[in-house]
């Protein structure tokens, strides 16, 4: 199982370091571009499940080219 974890920079080292001693945990550090990144896709991905059950309304792709 994979979580991500959203601490304050005072609190994350030494959580990180409690986890570390868990021998099956293993703990990766990532960018705070990429954590963004991946809220966002998340998002999208929420979103486009909400449309294709018809709860939200999507535009159309040429739509969404032309307010390019």
């Amino acid at each position: 199982m994979r979580v991500l974890l959203d601490i304050k920079d005072s609190k994350a080292m030494p959580l990180l370091e409690v986890l570390k001693g868990l021998s099956y945990v293993k703990t990766k550090m990532i960018s705070e571009e990429k954590a963004l990144l991946m809220e966002e896709i998340k998002e999208a991905v929420e979103e486009l499940a909400l449309i294709r059950q018809g709860k939200l309304k999507g535009i159309p792709a040429k739509q969404l080219l032309d307010e390019l």
